[in-house]
């Protein structure tokens, strides 16, 4: 008898730190996913934030356009992404992600700031910045790097692209790939309240195991099989609203 899935939120994407400033949301709750820069050697060239630009439908300052970016998650469909690929170097994240089996979901948010009217923004996205979910795997494979080492070529082409393979030297501790069910959101889905970025709504009070309490936008968020069950008809519902 199979189990039901679980499911880890991790936070990703560009911030005030990398490269210095959020990826937008907009009135009616569609976004742009934004990546951080690529900040280690790679081994072929990889793009950067003026090759992103004209594929996006804000304009990125100008002072970023010579850095390259850190495609990574990765998703298929995405500017210069062919397939849902996400790696990781920290090992405090590595483990839980390695033990994600088949039809987990692997969730990804990002803190995203409001471009636009907020008197004309859906109730539910924040006047100034919040935490949203922006998209998600349906796991197909997760590997810690040591096993991705181990595998054969044609096993390892599943992750030919990922941004951490393209590092020089590789330096994922664990790879996860996602199946053909794997999505980047069109709209996204609020983890804070509309009170403000810092106030967590019920998605990660009720149903994460994280208190909500201190940064809690910058931590990994786990859903157990019940509670990712929950999340999914509310994701479901919020999308199609």
């Amino acid at each position: 008898m199979s189990r039901s899935p679980r499911a880890i939120a991790i936070n990703v994407g560009a911030n005030t730190n990398l490269p210095g400033v959020r990826g937008p949301i907009y009135p009616d709750g569609r976004f742009e996913y934004v990546p951080i820069p690529e900040r280690q050697p790679t081994t072929e060239a990889v793009p950067t934030y003026a090759d992103l630009d004209p594929h996006l439908r804000f304009d990125l300052p100008d002072r970023f356009f010579d850095l390259p970016v850190h495609l990574d998650p990765s998703f298929a469909g995405y500017p210069f992404c062919s397939t849902y690929t996400y790696g990781d170097e920290h090992g405090v994240k590595a483990g839980p992600l390695s033990r994600l089996e088949p039809g987990d979901i692997l969730l990804f948010y990002a803190t995203l700031s409001l471009h636009g009217d907020p008197a004309a923004a859906a109730e539910w996205v924040v006047p100034d910045w919040g935490a949203y979910l922006i998209g998600e795997f349906r796991v197909e494979r997760a590997v810690t790097g040591d096993e991705y080492a181990s595998l054969p070529p044609a096993e390892r082409d599943r992750f030919a692209t990922n941004a951490h393979v393209r590092r020089d030297p590789f330096d994922a501790k664990v790879l996860v790939a996602g199946d053909g069910r794997s999505a980047l959101y069109d709209r996204a889905v609020p983890l804070s309240a509309p009170a403000g970025g810092t106030t967590p709504n019920e998605l990660v009070t009720a149903l994460s195991n994280d208190s909500g309490k201190g940064p809690w936008w910058r931590r990994r968020l786990w859903f157990d099989a019940d509670a990712t069950g929950r999340l999914r008809d509310r994701i479901a519902a919020h999308r199609t609203d």
